[in-house]
C-alpha cells in the first residue's frame, strides 16, 4: 500500500511535469522560434527558444560527450538517488518535502526535452528595465527555483541544536 504523503509526492512531481510540458506543447506550437510575444509591455515578453545547455545556457558549448555525461547521465542519477531518499527518508519536514519534490519535478521536466529534443525550450522573460532581469526560462524552471528557495528558507528557519557537554 502506497502511503498518503508519497501519494502526494508523486502527484506533485507528475503536476510539475504536466504544467511544464503543456506550456512547451504550447509554446512550440503557437511560437515561432526567436518570436517574442509581449505580455506586459517589455516587463513581461514570451520568446520560444531552444537551450542545448544547462541554466541559462551554461555547458551548451561542451563537446557532445562531455554534453552526454553532464546534461543527461549525471543529472538522471542524481534525480534518482534524490527522488528515491525523498520517498523512503519520512523523516522529511513538510515544506523540506515539498521543496525536493518542486526540484525533482522541474528536473524530470527539462530531462524529457533532453532526452526527446536533445534541448529544453525556454520561453518566459522578465525585465524591469534593468532593475531586475531573466534570462529566457521555463515552467520547470520555476518548479526547481521555488524548491531551492524553500529549502534555503527551512534552512534558515531551522534553530541549531544546543550541543550537551558531559563533565
Amino acid at each position: 500500500m502506497i502511503s498518503k504523503r508519497n501519494r502526494l509526492l508523486a502527484l506533485l512531481i507528475f503536476a510539475s511535469v504536466v504544467l511544464d510540458q503543456a506550456s512547451k506543447i504550447l509554446i512550440r506550437n503557437y511560437i515561432d522560434r526567436y518570436q517574442s510575444i509581449s505580455l506586459i509591455g517589455e516587463y513581461f515578453t514570451l520568446t520560444n527558444v531552444e537551450n542545448p545547455g544547462a541554466f541559462l545556457g551554461m555547458g551548451s558549448d561542451l563537446s557532445p560527450s562531455l554534453k552526454l555525461v553532464l546534461l543527461l547521465i549525471l543529472p538522471v542519477i542524481v534525480l534518482g538517488i534524490v527522488m528515491y531518499k525523498l520517498f523512503t527518508e519520512t523523516t522529511l519536514d513538510k515544506w523540506s518535502t515539498i521543496g525536493f519534490a518542486s526540484i525533482i519535478g522541474g528536473g524530470i521536466a527539462n530531462m524529457l526535452d533532453r532526452f526527446r529534443f536533445g534541448s529544453v525550450t525556454d520561453f518566459l522573460h522578465i525585465d524591469f528595465g534593468g532593475v531586475f532581469r531573466t534570462g529566457i526560462f521555463n515552467v520547470a524552471d520555476m518548479f526547481v527555483s521555488a524548491g531551492l528557495i524553500i529549502l534555503i528558507l527551512v534552512g534558515f528557519k531551522k534553530k541549531p541544536q544546543k550541543e550537551t557537554t558531559e563533565s
